[in-house]
């Protein structure tokens, strides 16, 4: 278990990023009936992914929150753009994960909203895990690669969200921080251990640069990160693995990584996160 472990926390970015992207019908179903609608954009979590299925963007959390959505206003059309393997980088300048008549992700939303911005109540976006989990190579990190990946989601998120408010000055913006998948590497001894303390680390301050880009552009943030209480470390036993901290099981009970080395949340994982973006809106 340890050894493959290690192997799968070696290759999970080369899991996120080998996450097939397809491009994203820029004709929402039901326009001509809708009342308002629901735009989603980011990464991988928001495009449904499920390790062995690929993406399903009417599924994952944001199928979740457009089933919360129409429960009290049935007519909201769900318009969902994300892209699996999408950084904040290629969000804004575009990039070879997916394909939009527009150039880049951003810009077939903002082209969207152009034409219905009036009309789209709820914004989610979830982005920049990408540009750092590629920096995680065995047990090891890159320092030099965490700053570059600190620094684009720094600039380009901030971009991002202040486009969408323009576009959309009436619609509630949602923007999801995330879980920490490294804690898994706590199951494989000492130094898988001293990764996820320091994943720990690394994590809280990716959320922090997404939690003031979110202040900064009149952004509601739905913290994921406490969803999967990520820095719960109380022991608690989870059958199979024994005793383990909180945090850790977390991780394994409602993402692939403890099971198939994969980052992405499963269908209990994805339920939590719809659960926490309902809870904001």
């Amino acid at each position: 278990m340890k050894r493959y472990l290690l192997a799968a926390i070696a290759l999970a970015t080369a899991i996120v990023g080998a996450a097939p992207g397809a491009q994203a019908d820029p004709s929402p179903v039901g326009v001509a009936n809708a009342t308002g609608y629901y735009l989603a954009l980011g990464d991988s979590l928001a495009a449904g992914y499920q390790p062995g299925q690929g993406d399903d963007r009417t599924g994952g959390y944001v199928g979740g929150v457009e089933a919360g959505i129409q429960a009290s206003s049935p007519k909201t059309t769900l318009v969902n753009v994300a892209c699996s393997g999408e950084t904040s980088l290629t969000l804004v300048m575009g990039g070879t994960y997916c394909t939009y008549p527009e150039g880049s992700q951003l810009a077939h939303a903002l082209a969207f909203l152009h034409s219905h911005g009036a009309m789209t109540r709820q914004i989610t976006i979830d982005i920049g895990a990408n540009d750092v989990q590629r920096c995680v190579r065995g047990v090891s990190v890159d320092p030099s690669c965490v700053e570059t990946g600190f620094g684009q989601v720094g600039t380009y998120l901030p971009k991002a969200l202040a486009a969408l408010r323009a576009a959309a000055p009436n619609a509630r913006i949602l923007v999801l921080d995330y879980y920490d998948p490294f804690l898994a590497a706590w199951l494989t001894g000492s130094d898988g251990q001293a990764l996820a303390t320091e994943s720990l680390v690394l994590q809280g301050y990716l959320n922090w640069i997404i939690a003031q880009a979110a202040a900064g552009t009149g952004g509601v943030l739905v913290p994921i990160s406490t969803a999967f209480k990520t820095t719960d470390s109380s022991l608690t036993t989870l059958p199979g693995f024994g005793s383990l901290p909180t945090n850790v099981a977390m991780i394994c009970t409602d993402t692939w990584m403890c099971t198939k080395g994969d980052i992405h949340a499963n269908d209990a994982g994805y339920a939590l996160m719809a659960s926490a973006v309902i809870a904001k809106l």
